[in-house]
Parts: structure tokens; C-alpha cells; sequence
């Protein structure tokens, strides 16, 4: 039987398991109270209150504008949803790059605040202190190399990372050095299938890709994007299992025709 069937509670350690027997992890994100419990039902493994919320939730052209306390927020409505799956929060851009103490206490108030089970953050070796602190503490840590959308007028665009060879090298670097400040996973975004495999196999720890091709431990994928609520967004890497955008807009005009063709509410459907 798979570890996925057997777990009531998925933790840290249940993922380190999941590698070291070679069962893949399943993960998306979530933002809110409603959709978390039908994630959590279904049996997701890792739930991630992603950043992304500034995207999808708020609207926002880049996940830096949200807030440590919007966040929090997010994080509160998703764990009282969850019974068995991990919970990961994002931490937001500005609440722990300006030194390790700043992370420490970010990611203090996540815990404390929320209940949630981890916190992940962005970045290579400028922010493994950081990391060692909050691990320090008590704290789990998932780590984020490759595309980090924090980062993004860094980079100025979204297009896929490390594929030359000098880039690829800095990110194994980043990702031995992100093992051993003491991260319990890592996520790689948008970077080429063949260094996914590459860094999956170099890492002890589980490794979550999204764009990173099919050799990593894991995918996760914006609920959203998976869902087919978003409609303007078709990188490669996606894959649509519903198209919930189109369906809810039938739904909706339907709704509408009934309430002005007085058909709804009919006589069943009142006191």
C-alpha cells in the first residue's frame, strides 16, 4: 500500500518517506476555506498558501504586493479546512530579504498566527542564514530556486532558468546549500526536465517541480491554473483538468436568464 493511502496526517517527514520509497507528492495551492476542505478531501498530500494569492485572489500583476498580514489571513481561512494534508505558507517579498532576524519573526508570527505546518521562501545562498534561523527555531523550512517570481524585475521575464550550463551550475550549488541550512524540501520552477532529474537525484531531501519536468519528486501546480479558472495563462507546464472558467460563465448566464424570465424562484423553491 502507498504511503499516500496509509497517512492520516502528512508531515515533513512522511514527504522525506515518500522520496526515499519513490512515490511522487501531489500538490497545489489554496487560498481560502472552501476550496482547501475540497482539496484536502480529495487527498492532496501538500497544500501551499502560495503567494500567487496576490495574482489570482487579489488581481495583482506580480505576488510582491501582498502583505505579511493578507498572508496570514489566507493561511487561517486554508488550515481550518485541513485535516490530513501539510500546510505551507509562502513568505512575502519584504518580510524576511533584509536580514535573518526579520525572517525569523515573519515566519514566527505564520506559525503562531495560522497553525500552518511550514513556511517556504525564495532564494539560494543570500538567504540560507535566514533559513538556519527560522530552522533554528523550530520552524519547517521548504526552500525556491529556479524562476522565483519575487525576483521578477531581477530577471525581467518568466521565461524558463538555468539553461546555460554556468546558471545550472549556481543552482545545484543553491540547492545543496539550501539542503544543508537545513530545508526540508525544495520547490524548482520552470527550469529544463534533464537539471530537475539532476538536482532530485543529487538532493536527499523531496524536490517539487512545477515546469521542472517529470524526474523531480513531486508537482504542484496554482489551483487556479489546474482548474481552468484562469484563462490568460498557458505555459507548457500546465495542464488543465477543468475548465471551470467557461463552465461557471454558462452557469452564471443561466442564472441570470431565470431570474428575468421569472422562472427562478418557482414554486418549490419558495416559503
Amino acid at each position: 500500500m502507498s504511503i499516500h493511502g496509509e497517512i492520516k496526517r502528512v508531515t515533513s517527514h512522511t514527504l522525506q518517506s515518500m522520496k526515499d520509497k519513490g512515490e511522487k507528492i501531489s500538490m497545489l495551492t489554496a487560498y481560502d476555506y472552501s476550496m482547501a476542505k475540497i482539496l484536502d478531501d480529495a487527498g492532496i498530500d501538500v497544500l501551499l498558501v502560495g503567494d500567487s494569492a496576490s495574482n489570482v485572489m487579489a488581481g495583482h500583476e506580480t505576488t510582491l504586493p501582498i502583505t505579511l498580514d493578507q498572508m496570514i489571513y489566507h493561511a487561517q481561512s486554508v488550515i481550518r479546512a485541513c485535516q490530513r494534508c501539510l500546510v505551507i505558507v509562502d513568505l512575502p517579498f519584504g518580510t524576511y530579504q533584509g536580514n535573518s532576524k526579520e525572517a525569523l519573526n515573519s515566519a514566527i508570527r505564520i506559525m503562531k498566527e495560522t497553525g500552518a505546518h511550514a513556511i517556504k521562501l525564495e532564494g539560494g545562498e543570500e538567504v540560507s542564514e535566514s533559513i538556519k534561523r527560522i530552522v533554528g527555531a523550530g520552524v519547517p523550512v521548504m526552500g525556491h530556486l529556479g524562476l522565483t517570481p519575487q525576483s521578477i524585475y531581477k530577471f525581467g521575464t518568466y521565461s524558463v532558468r538555468a539553461k546555460e550550463e554556468e546558471e545550472a551550475e549556481i543552482l545545484m550549488h543553491n540547492a545543496r546549500v539550501l539542503q544543508d541550512a537545513g530545508c526540508f524540501s525544495l520547490v524548482l520552477e520552470k527550469i529544463p526536465a534533464t537539471l530537475g532529474g539532476e538536482v532530485a537525484k543529487e538532493l536527499r531531501i523531496p524536490v517539487i517541480g512545477i515546469g521542472a519536468g517529470m524526474h523531480v519528486d513531486g508537482q504542484v501546480l496554482v489551483m487556479h491554473d489546474m482548474l481552468g479558472i484562469t484563462k490568460n495563462f498557458s505555459p507548457r507546464f500546465l495542464r488543465r483538468y477543468l475548465n471551470l472558467y467557461d463552465e461557471i460563465t454558462e452557469a452564471t448566464k443561466s442564472y441570470i436568464r431565470d431570474v428575468k424570465s421569472k422562472d427562478f424562484p418557482n414554486e418549490k423553491e419558495q416559503y
